[in-house]
């Protein structure tokens, strides 16, 4: 008997011990988590007023890429961190899909709108330039107020609304943009790789960029229709029975 209760005091104190250690590591992760989603929205607030002094400034939107190109790859790149956050499971959300979402917008700021500079004056790159902006600043004001547990019926009205029209005005930027640099890669034969080589691999940009504006087709309609299967389930209560693959 006496041993029994002396296992079972040592097993609640550890038990206990446990729970504490994971109280603390959840405090933690929230708390970054919040720093990181204020640092996020500031980061995209101040794009946008830059974006907007710029043009009333100019009046016109030729060089507004170059003017907030610094700004746009530190805080896009920086997004790389919520691959991070899904692997180590303080936020719970597909790694594959984080990933996808992350390094598509990672890819048309490193390896289209800065490596080809004559494309950077399109009206393409500023439509999803201003897209991106406001879906940035309106998520991550979402997840903060979220995580505060005090959020705006607006900001919630918001983030289930706005990427209505965004993200198809999103897509459609990213597109033309792609679309809009093609010529230059053919001409330039930039990041390609020809036969013969030491690795005898070939590889051709000009062909990978019409295979990515081809990945488009399936992809966005999922992502889409997923968002408009979000959108009625926390505006409206709906319960959503996904189908099996």
């Amino acid at each position: 008997m006496a041993s029994s209760e002396e296992d079972g005091g040592g097993n609640g104190a550890v038990e206990e011990k446990e729970n504490g250690k994971k109280r603390r590591l959840g405090a933690l992760a929230t708390a970054w988590l919040i720093f990181y989603n204020v640092a996020m929205t500031a980061g995209w607030l101040v794009l946008g007023i830059a974006m907007v002094r710029y043009y009333i400034q100019k009046g016109t939107h030729r060089g507004l890429f170059r003017s907030v190109q610094k700004t746009l790859k530190f805080f896009q790149t920086f997004a790389l961190l919520e691959v991070v956050h899904c692997a180590v499971g303080i936020v719970h959300t597909s790694v594959l899909v984080t990933g996808v979402q992350v390094s598509s917008r990672i890819f048309m700021v490193w390896f289209i709108a800065h490596s080809i500079k004559q494309i950077q004056n399109e009206e393409s790159v500023i439509l999803f330039l201003v897209v991106w902006t406001v879906t940035e600043i309106t998520r991550y004001s979402f997840y903060t107020f979220n995580l505060l547990n005090h959020l705006p019926y607006f900001i919630k009205w918001a983030r289930y609304n706005f990427f209505i029209i965004l993200y198809p005005a999103g897509v459609a930027g990213e597109l033309l943009t792609i679309y809009a640099a093609l010529p230059y890669v053919k001409k330039t034969g930039m990041f390609s790789l020809r036969l013969p080589n030491k690795y005898n691999v070939s590889f051709d940009y000009y062909y990978f960029l019409i295979i990515v504006m081809c990945s488009y087709v399936p992809l966005f309609p999922q992502l889409y229709f997923h968002m408009l299967r979000q959108r009625r389930r926390v505006l409206y209560g709906e319960v959503i029975v996904e189908k099996d693959d």
